[in-house]
């Protein structure tokens, strides 16, 4: 995240900020930036939180790039005490050094790769990026299968991303698409380009979670994750497709951190271990992730999966890669897309 962007950043949270502060001085709270409640039913973890450990966590709607810029506003005189975000911004932030170790419960069961091997920060779920697509709003166009389909004069005005120099599903989303056109992590051109030619066919770019915008038909087709898509289908009742672009897609953990210095550490250390427990994981399974602890997914959650053969052509990547990549990627973004 470039400079000009963490400002900008600071400056959308300031007030967030300010009501988070006088919240963090109640005993009873953890403060956990970015666990907005309409993604990754965050809103039901929240609740099972405060009934099981009686820590209330207030839901918070940054984004990852938001949340880093907050904590590393704050790092004198830190606010939150526990953070989600992409992977890469957990990257980010040991770096930024706002964060500390903890090894939470069930840290054993962590696969190698989905945490630093000092607890800064560690996976609790993953998603595999694709098309969100509102059936009922695409006025007649196909279901689009792939990348190419959606610069196609018919989905004009109909695809949304969420700002890639910001939202971390954007960049996932930018990091997808340039692998599948040829690119790689030291060459973000591929979706440059991509990007510059989606401009002309009116794409919607928020930055914040837009779940309901799909659900509405405001944004017909997002790139957003499988876990949002199988819950629109089957929790909603929506007609919702999900899809793996034909040219290929990623899958990218979800991580959590310990901030350095927070306000109510063990508030925080306990929330860390009950998103890792049995009831922590199957809140995540049922709303259709897939938790780091593979053996708290339900067979009733397997069976809303797309086929194995589809999932075939996601793949994971160096995410220590991808999170050296991301602030040259969002200043080329910046600078460079339409």
């Amino acid at each position: 995240m470039n400079v000009k962007h963490l400002y900008q950043a600071l400056l959308a949270t300031t007030l967030i900020s300010a009501s988070s502060s006088v919240m963090a001085q109640n005993s009873d709270n953890a403060i956990c930036y970015n666990c907005p409640p309409e993604w990754a039913d965050w809103g039901t973890q929240l609740r099972l939180i405060e009934q099981e450990t009686g820590i209330r966590v207030p839901q918070d709607n940054k984004n990852s790039g938001q949340s880093l810029a907050q904590l590393v506003a704050e790092a004198n005189s830190p606010v939150a005490d526990v953070v989600y975000y992409g992977v890469t911004f957990g990257i980010q932030a040991m770096e930024a050094d706002v964060v500390e170790p903890y090894q939470p419960a069930h840290w054993d069961e962590i696969p190698e790769g989905l945490k630093d091997p000092d607890g800064n920060w560690f996976a609790i779920h993953s998603g595999t990026l694709g098309f969100m697509v509102n059936v009922d709003a695409l006025d007649g166009a196909p279901v689009p299968t792939s990348w190419a389909d959606l610069l196609k004069p018919e989905y004009r005005g109909m695809v949304g991303y969420l700002d890639p120099a910001s939202a971390f599903v954007g960049y996932v989303g930018a990091t997808a698409v340039n692998l599948a056109l040829g690119g790689d992590l030291d060459d973000f051109t591929p979706a440059i380009d991509y990007f510059n030619q989606l401009s002309d066919n009116a794409p919607i770019v928020p930055k914040q979670t837009s779940y309901a915008r799909v659900l509405s038909g405001e944004i017909p087709i997002l790139l957003d994750y499988d876990f949002n898509a199988y819950r629109a289908r089957y929790s909603d009742g929506a007609n919702v497709d999900f899809v793996i672009p034909e040219e290929g897609s990623v899958v990218v953990p979800y991580v959590m951190s310990l901030v350095k210095d927070s306000p109510n550490p063990e508030n925080g250390r306990q929330v860390l271990d009950f998103v890792l427990s049995d009831q922590g994981q199957a809140v995540w399974a049922d709303a259709y992730l897939r938790p780091v602890r593979e053996e708290a997914i339900s067979a009733e959650a397997r069976e809303v999966f797309l086929p194995d053969s589809d999932y075939a052509r996601a793949v994971t990547v160096d995410y220590d890669a991808m999170a050296n990549a991301q602030r040259s990627f969002s200043e080329r973004y910046l600078s460079e897309v339409r």
